[in-house]
């Protein structure tokens, strides 16, 4: 009989600390490779860059007006780490759909005007497809 392998649980909730979110987050971070914010609805949380975790006791104007009005809001927070950078940041909800963490992450597409990056230039266009697939080793289009 094989060994069982014993497994951890990972939960979020209301009270989750930095330290306790801190998984979730960096593997959010480490699928998209982008500086990652994320805490409960009562306690600080964590910010994550380049692989590391940097604060296990941060919070910042976005992740709090996401955790006010429970909705998902893309901006350039006018204060705050993030200051004049665009972000999006949703919440996380429990059953009942309350707003009991919320996780943010820089929006690099809201930094990108695509459309005039490419406008109507179909060799533009073919030049994306082909950075993409070459990057995520797909063929997406």
């Amino acid at each position: 009989m094989a060994d069982k392998i014993k497994y951890s649980k990972i939960s979020t909730s209301t009270d989750s600390t930095g330290e306790e979110i801190a998984p979730i987050a960096m593997a959010i971070h480490e699928l998209l490779g982008l500086p990652i914010a994320m805490r409960s609805l009562n306690k600080k949380g964590v910010r994550i860059e380049k692989g590391k975790i940097l604060d296990t006791e941060y919070t910042g104007p976005v992740l709090e007006q996401v955790l006010k009005e429970n909705r998902t809001l893309r901006t350039v927070p006018p204060s705050g780490q993030y200051a004049g950078i665009p972000v999006v940041a949703a919440p996380i909800r429990d059953k009942e759909g309350y707003a009991i963490a919320t996780i943010g992450v820089l929006d690099v597409v809201g930094t990108v005007d695509l459309g005039r990056f490419v406008g109507n230039n179909p060799e533009s266009i073919k030049q994306l497809q082909e950075a993409i697939r070459k990057r995520v080793g797909l063929a997406l289009f």
